[in-house]
């Protein structure tokens, strides 16, 4: 069985984030304060900082902020959290817009009184009205990816944790297919304290440089985990190579997807067989049956 050290490959898809909220107490005000931080910064076409934003890289940078991963682009945005009605809006829901005839092209975040916070191409970061002539043409739907409107720790809608592996879930399982000593809780990350229950697996597994956390040193153990950011973790852990056979595609996996490689290996060394219909679903959240299959697989190479 070829087995090593894991390496710090969850680092590679923590967001980079600000200090500015704790996302375990993150309120609707917080939300708003966070969101607002930013106005003023311009526009800037695949702008992830504060030195330029395109919409969706500000979207991401916001929630961020807050602990929460999200999607690149706008579009792949419109396929997370829930769909939530225009009449039901709650501060923080993501409203989207077709500003490009060919459908979502636009994101910004809802900030209540019917108005949303977003990076525009002609104002930067700005303030705007849903029943502005032009939003209003121009509007879609929306999405819920967490909700704010309650003061406790916040997980993305969409989830149910039953189901899905979180960070959480994934940082107990590989501590304990490694077998490490878990006894120290010292945690290194700002939103794990001592007394939480992950905190002895996640500093194990940061001593080994498995867990590095975000900018803000944060470790997100709400954040669920994808199937891409899985194949990439488990390729890097064990060590896992091409066969030499014929690269294994599937047909939702461009080939220059950045897991597109690693999902491949995983496939060539019968970690995974994709969905079942021709496809891996890299994006899709790893569930606690899937967690235990791969792993039990990879062990065994």
């Amino acid at each position: 069985m070829k087995k090593r050290w894991l390496i710090p490959v969850f680092a590679s898809f923590m967001i980079a984030a600000s200090p500015v909220v704790d996302a375990e107490a993150a309120t609707t005000q917080q939300l708003i304060t966070t969101a607002k931080q930013y106005i003023g910064v311009p526009y800037l076409w695949g702008g992830t900082t504060a030195k330029g934003f395109d919409c969706s890289g500000y979207v991401q940078r916001v929630f961020a902020d807050l602990g929460i991963e999200l999607n690149r682009t706008s579009a792949a945005q419109y396929t997370q959290g829930v769909p939530v009605s225009r009449q039901n809006l709650q501060i923080g829901d993501l409203v989207f817009f077709n500003t490009s005839g060919s459908g979502v092209s636009h994101v910004g975040i809802y900030i209540g009184n019917n108005e949303f916070i977003n990076s525009s191409s002609s104002k930067g970061v700005s303030i705007a009205s849903l029943d502005s002539s032009y939003w209003n043409s121009r509007y879609v739907g929306a999405r819920r990816i967490a909700d704010f409107s309650s003061s406790s720790q916040v997980k993305p809608a969409s989830v149910d944790f039953s189901v899905y592996a979180s960070r959480e879930k994934a940082a107990f399982r590989l501590a304990e297919a490694l077998g490490l000593d878990t006894s120290d809780t010292r945690s290194p990350f700002a939103d794990v304290k001592p007394t939480d229950k992950v905190a002895g697996a996640v500093t194990a597994l940061n001593k080994l440089k498995v867990f590095e956390g975000n900018e803000s040193g944060k470790f997100n153990p709400n954040s669920p985990i994808t199937r891409a950011q899985m194949a990439k973790v488990l390729v890097a852990a064990f060590d896992l190579k091409p066969t030499g056979s014929q690269p294994v595609r599937f047909s939702d996996v461009d080939p220059d997807h950045w897991a597109a490689g690693y999902i491949s290996i995983l496939a060539q060394n019968g970690i995974t067989v994709g969905k079942g219909n021709g496809q891996y679903g890299p994006n899709d959240y790893v569930t606690i049956k899937q967690l235990e299959t791969f792993l039990s697989r990879a062990m065994s190479k």
